[in-house]
């Protein structure tokens, strides 16, 4: 299936399946949850009910016009993964990381599929980053390696929207990944069981103004899905909704000669093969 957030006419939170390429089933207006949080919450029987409720379709709306929202509109954390492919590791000027590096994104850091991602007035080094997330569906502690996928509920997109020369000022990234406005979230997240075990062997690229600046393969990931839900969840128990966003590949804007940044007027796209397409335009702070 693939769920996708929305605000309906009356300007509230709304979750609903995609039917075929320009409809959703609007699973609020059958009963069911208002948002993916409370789907994961519910587990298997929540999902059991929304295949009960894709079957009778009763409530269809057309995609054209659709405001979207984040897939996951509160999540308890969003775990960022640094440095995992091994080209972006090395045009970053960093060995290839033996452990996985993890970073927190905080949710006013990002906007939904069609939302202008916003370049701060303090900097003009803005740029792009295609990332593939995994969504937490089943809540864990210490999961073996083996058993991991199980925990995962499916897949989205995100653009790690990154201000580089505020990221870069310390050895600590926060900061610089976590202007409000600057990553973007969805549209759609496609449960696990449409696409490879892990998400693994997709193509995966990002665009600026239709240009392909950054191209890659799930597969090159330096630590795979499963690798990353068992290593995180050695330090916090994970939780329905809790995001990781695996990393991206080489071809950022910084490591470009000259370097390339998002400006306002652009338009940057992610992709990922079976997973969707992302895009936002990109404006200046107001």
């Amino acid at each position: 299936m693939r769920f996708i957030a929305f605000l309906n006419d009356q300007d509230q939170p709304a979750l609903g399946v995609r039917v075929g390429a320009d409809a959703l089933i609007d699973l609020g207006a059958d009963g069911g949850p208002a948002s993916l949080d409370e789907l994961l919450r519910q587990g298997e029987a929540g999902m059991q009910a929304v295949r009960a409720a894709v079957e009778r379709g009763i409530v269809r709306r057309p995609l054209a016009g659709l405001r979207y929202l984040p897939p996951v509109l509160n999540p308890g954390k969003a775990l960022a993964i640094g440095l995992n492919y091994v080209d972006h590791a090395a045009e970053s000027s960093f060995d290839p990381p033996k452990h996985p590096v993890v970073f927190q994104r905080y949710r006013s850091s990002w906007v939904a599929h069609g939302q202008p991602l916003v370049r701060p007035h303090v900097s003009t080094q803005f740029d792009y980053e295609a990332e593939l997330v995994a969504v937490i569906g089943k809540a864990g502690r210490y999961i073996p390696r083996e058993q991991a996928l199980a925990h995962v509920a499916g897949y989205s997109l995100f653009n790690d929207g990154s201000i580089r020369d505020y990221q870069l000022r310390t050895n600590q990234w926060l900061l610089g990944k976590n202007f409000d406005d600057s990553g973007a979230f969805g549209p759609e997240l496609v449960t696990a069981d449409e696409l490879p075990p892990g998400a693994k062997g997709l193509q995966l690229q990002c665009r600026l103004n239709g240009q392909t600046v950054q191209e890659a393969n799930t597969r090159d990931m330096i630590f795979d899905v499963a690798t990353l839900v068992s290593v995180c969840s050695q330090a916090m128990a994970l939780e329905p909704g809790d995001l990781l966003i695996t990393g991206t590949p080489s071809g950022v804007g910084m490591a470009r000669k000259p370097q390339l940044w998002m400006q306002p007027g652009d338009v940057c796209e992610v992709e990922i093969e079976r997973v969707g397409l992302l895009r936002n335009p990109i404006v200046d702070e107001g």
